[in-house]
């Protein structure tokens, strides 16, 4: 089941995205909500998809399916070709940062370029939505953990990132968590492993990979950060980009206003978005 958060009419709702239409699920919520309730919801929802109906895509406006998560953590240096374009070794353990709530934006919003920046780039990333989640969740049981997975952009601003050891500054600008355009549910997409994974930059391709070059998977990712932490409804992890960056490119390719940047991922969809100057 594909699962959006849109507006239309003043109102934001959450709905079932059947074909080129949606349905409104008739919840008084937000996705987090839904989530948390699934186990409850999903036969009547399973239901109202399969007897159609709804208003075309096209006469609302898609919106970030969690629009306020809990928690959104990211993992770093998780392929093998963006660790080789780094110029770093391969992580021992795995490397997280967290991007701010303020970052989280719409499947095909502007991304701002801040002022006084210059050095914005893209990576295109598998997002997992955690479901029921839960706090030392072993890998063999971390498939039960995750609700649905969507495309996610983990756009950052670079010399702001390598400024001190530290990421989350250089992550967490305001749009730079675009995510979208729906969560597809994870009964859905079984195994999230074999997806390819694309980012193309004014039409020209700069990443293509797929999944199943993790370093660490999605499974190990649960496994790792339920160990000090619980995880909750709605929590968004991102699991890691490809090499292709444009930090890595000679010469180095950073975005600029008026930039059209679209990133793709197998049985899920795409997310586009004009880069623009911050007002």
């Amino acid at each position: 089941m594909k699962l959006a958060t849109y507006s239309a009419d003043g109102q934001t709702r959450t709905g079932i995205v059947v074909g080129d239409s949606v349905i409104d699920t008739g919840i008084d919520g937000t996705m987090i909500d839904l989530i948390r309730d699934w186990n409850r919801l999903k036969p009547a929802l399973e239901a109202k998809a399969a007897a159609g109906g709804g208003v075309p895509l096209s006469a609302v406006k898609l919106e970030a399916p969690v629009q306020r998560p809990g928690k959104i953590f990211a993992i770093g240096l998780n392929y093998a070709d963006h660790i080789a374009e780094s110029k770093m070794a391969t992580p021992e353990r795995q490397v997280w940062f967290s991007k701010a709530q303020t970052s989280v934006n719409g499947p095909y919003d502007p991304i701002e370029i801040a002022k006084g920046t210059m050095t914005v780039d893209y990576e295109v990333e598998l997002v997992a939505i955690v479901g029921q989640g839960g706090k030392h969740i072993a890998a063999s049981d971390a498939p039960a953990a995750i609700f649905g997975y969507c495309v996610g952009n983990d756009v950052t601003e670079r010399m702001w990132q390598h400024a001190v050891p530290q990421w989350s500054l250089g992550k967490s600008f305001d749009t730079h968590a675009p995510m979208g355009p729906w969560i597809v549910t994870a009964d859905e997409i079984g195994d999230p492993h074999t997806l390819g994974l694309r980012c193309f930059v004014n039409g020209e391709k700069r990443q293509d990979s797929n999944t199943e070059h993790l370093v660490f998977n999605v499974w190990a990712q649960v496994e790792h950060l339920s160990v000090g932490m619980t995880l909750e409804p709605g929590d968004i992890l991102f699991t890691g980009t490809p090499g292709g960056i444009g930090a890595a490119m000679d010469p180095r390719q950073f975005l600029q206003a008026g930039d059209v940047v679209r990133c793709e991922i197998e049985r899920i969809g795409a997310i586009e978005a004009t880069m623009v100057a911050e007002g």
